[in-house]
């Protein structure tokens, strides 16, 4: 046979071609497993961006600002009327975690200079807060509390509840305002059982009170676009911090217009209240309701829920108050009976979606898209 003219080829070149197409094989797997997994470690964190400065793109030109600086300020004649534009200075904004949308709650440390406590706050924004046609418009604001002590955190501020998530396919259903969601600590000092505050401005303690009706909400004004009347205001809470809404709303109808109380206290009970009564009194929600009426003062919408295998307390305290002081005057009250529901925030989220955050958006202003 005769030889060919063309070189046999080499054993060691299609050794190596055999290892570059391993190789490339190899990389696009990689390629194509890391395009699928980094949203999942994204949103658990693996490669997110915990800690790092957040800007909500809160002023009218959405232009990112230094923690310290006063914001950019759009002509007041673009504005929405409605509208608050943030005050400043900015906070110091980090990012605590990521919703599967894409957006994020983020953390900040608050001085409060009018109450002198100083405690953490989380806060969330809807998508709908950076869209092109609400650039110039103020959102309602949903201060939101939790159960229990609420010292060294919210727990709000967790996805698993599904508080901002619910929140933000509701708003897309027509079901709730695109509310900013404002998670501040509840309570100072230790997260011991005993050691609450009732939301209240105790004697001889820290002003919890003031934290929670005028540092907060001066915070959000600093830092987002508002709206300038209560109309835009509402607390939700579950527990003790179902009570504290309850409560601000109640003795603030001026600054806020409505609360989704979950399994509340009706009655303040912190054991600090002790040698105090007269100020006790002065922060019971049912003094407050009937002081409300009695002068014909703005209205409040106040929507209650509880679980139907919660304590007999609870249910009878909501039942009692809705009986004597709902729907009288002012006063304009919603009750959800959540099924087998339990005294607990899963209880609490399911509930909110059968009622309670539909009223109160009805009676709340929401954003005005604007060209």
């Amino acid at each position: 046979m005769p030889s060919s003219p063309y070189p046999a080829p080499s054993p060691r070149r299609g050794f190596r071609f055999r290892r570059a197409r391993r190789w490339w094989t190899a990389a696009a797997v990689v390629l194509v497993l890391g395009l699928i997994s980094w949203p999942v470690l994204h949103y658990t964190g693996v490669l997110s961006g915990k800690g790092d400065p957040v800007t909500f793109g809160d002023d009218a030109a959405g232009s990112t600002r230094q923690a310290g600086a006063a914001p950019h300020r759009s002509d007041p004649v673009d504005e929405a009327p409605e509208t608050l534009m943030p005050t400043g200075p900015a906070a110091d904004l980090r990012e605590e975690s990521r919703l599967a949308d894409g957006t994020v709650i983020a953390k900040t440390t608050l001085q409060g200079a009018k109450s002198g406590f100083t405690g953490k706050v989380w806060v969330w924004a809807p998508k709908q807060y950076k869209e092109p046609q609400y650039r110039k418009s103020g959102f309602p604001v949903l201060v939101a509390l939790p159960g229990g002590p609420g010292a060294s955190g919210n727990y709000w501020i967790g996805t698993n509840l599904k508080l901002q998530s619910s929140i933000a396919k509701w708003s897309q259903e027509g079901k709730a305002q695109p509310f900013i969601v404002v998670m501040p600590v509840l309570n100072p000092g230790t997260d011991k059982k005993e050691d609450y505050h009732d939301g209240s401005d105790i004697p001889g303690r820290p002003k919890m009170g003031t934290w929670l009706a005028e540092d907060v909400p001066d915070f959000v004004r600093a830092n987002f676009r508002t709206l300038k009347s209560r109309d835009g205001w509402a607390f939700m809470g579950s527990s003790s911090g179902g009570f504290a809404g309850l409560k601000t709303v109640l003795q603030h109808p001026d600054r806020f217009k409505a609360v989704i109380a979950s399994g509340p206290d009706i009655v303040p009970d912190s054991p600090h209240w002790k040698g105090h009564e007269a100020e006790r009194q002065a922060n019971n929600p049912q003094k407050l309701a009937q002081q409300l009426i009695d002068t014909k003062g703005p209205d409040v919408y106040l929507a209650f829920q509880y679980g139907t295998a919660e304590h007999p307390i609870t249910i009878n305290g909501v039942n009692g108050f809705i009986k004597t002081y709902g729907d009288k005057g002012p006063v304009h009250t919603h009750l959800t009976r959540i099924p087998g529901g339990l005294h607990n925030a899963e209880t609490y989220v399911r509930g909110m979606g059968m009622g309670p955050m539909e009223w109160i958006s009805r009676h709340l202003q929401g954003p005005t898209p604007r060209p």
